[in-house]
């Protein structure tokens, strides 16, 4: 006991051991924690799910983009109610682990495709319709990037939180508690983005 005691106050020996301890697990991916979610993860109830995909009248020729995907519910009912193909892009490999299973689960993984990555730096311009559930303030943040790579014509559709006064909402839907929001891409915005 006395020489373990004496053993934690030597600063080099301690460090010793703790590199002893972790050396091992570092080399391993999974030892890194997940990057910072700006974001928390929070599910869409399904009927808050089915009245997004019915808001944006999603249809079996739509490619329907989850920013921010989860679960990846929103695609899987995408794909298994409408016809649609989907892609969700999540920053946490977690969620689209589970994304891809649910997938496989529901018999669309062949119309759905999942990807872990920064909305931020992702190209979503073959979207027809783009589903968010994110803070107001990543929202609007990413507003210029929905301008800039969205083709006229594509809809988008938020739950709970509006994309600013700069962008006010064509079309606002109450389901429960929370407000959905409905806007289309117009060649006006296209110029502001510019």
């Amino acid at each position: 006991m006395r020489s373990s005691s004496r053993f934690w106050h030597r600063p080099a020996a301690f460090f010793s051991f703790l590199l002893s301890l972790f050396a091992p697990a570092a080399a391993r991916a999974d030892f890194f924690p997940t990057p910072w979610l700006d974001v928390p993860y929070v599910t869409s109830s399904h009927d808050v799910v089915d009245a997004m995909l019915r808001l944006a009248g999603v249809g079996r020729n739509d490619i329907v983009y989850d920013l921010g995907c989860g679960d990846g519910r929103i695609v899987i009912a995408a794909a298994r109610k409408h016809g649609a193909r989907g892609v969700g892009i999540d920053l946490d490999s977690e969620r689209i682990a589970d994304a891809r299973e649910n997938a496989r689960s529901a018999g669309v993984e062949g119309r759905t495709t999942f990807r872990t990555g920064d909305l931020f730096k992702e190209n979503f311009s073959d979207a027809t319709v783009v589903m968010l559930y994110l803070f107001p303030q990543i929202n609007q943040k990413l507003r210029p990037q929905l301008w800039r790579q969205l083709r006229a014509g594509t809809r988008v559709v938020s739950n709970s939180f509006d994309m600013g006064p700069e962008w006010p909402a064509e079309r606002t839907e109450r389901v429960g508690d929370k407000t959905l929001y409905y806007w289309t891409i117009r060649n006006e915005h296209k110029k502001m983005a510019n």
